[in-house]
């Protein structure tokens, strides 16, 4: 790679597209609680090769029918599933329409797959394959079972686990009132997966497979 020529996200993750992904849930068992809100947040290189987040694309969902909703589960995230002005569309719609976003930027890189990134991604991957193989898609973009975990990464790069701190940490605002939002959240934790790799990037220099 020319020092003139941006890095290239195909290079730097072994043919995966790391997309960030957040779900607000009514549960969390993925295979009986719903699935409410979903954010993916797509991530490049900027004009100064630092990886930065693209573009945000996020549903809110319908629960799908028998889906659990936990009363505790939903006063912790604020979200009515019925109300009127949540616009929530199908699940099986929903997902559809993120994962075609989601095939685009896979071939726009020339990657292999996309790979989830995640704060403690166990939920999120859950609820996405759960709800995969409940509506019976046969085109998911996702590595099945890798991701990358920013809890992890955050406490090795800055000694804390929890979102809001690490974000803070990475030299980001955090607003606890927007907080448990998909969205929200979805973009906060792409700040902080970019901010680790950039600077561990700066630090021993960007590391490209052949």
């Amino acid at each position: 790679m020319s020092a003139l020529e941006p890095p290239r996200i195909v290079n730097r993750f072994r043919g995966f597209l790391p997309v960030v992904v957040d779900v607000e849930t009514g549960g969390i068992n993925p295979a009986t609680d719903a699935l409410l809100e979903i954010a993916m947040v797509l991530l490049d290189y900027d004009a100064h090769g630092r990886l930065a987040p693209l573009a945000t694309h996020s549903h809110h969902v319908q629960p799908f029918p028998g889906a659990v909703l936990n009363p505790e589960a939903l006063a912790f995230n604020g979200i009515d599933p019925y109300h009127p002005f949540r616009a929530a569309i199908d699940e099986k719609e929903a997902l559809q329409s993120l994962f075609r976003a989601v095939r685009q930027a896979v071939r726009d890189h020339g990657c292999t797959r996309a790979i989830l990134v995640g704060h403690n991604p166990i939920l999120d991957l859950g609820f996405l394959n759960a709800a995969v193989e409940r509506n019976a898609i046969k085109r998911n973009p996702f590595h099945p079972f890798s991701s990358f975990d920013t809890a992890s990464l955050a406490g090795l790069a800055f000694g804390q686990t929890v979102l809001a701190r690490a974000v803070q940490c990475a030299g980001f605002a955090w607003d606890q009132d927007q907080a448990h939002s998909a969205i929200y959240d979805a973009e906060r934790t792409a700040e902080l997966f970019c901010a680790i790799v950039n600077e561990w990037d700066q630090k021993i220099g960007l590391r490209t497979q052949d």
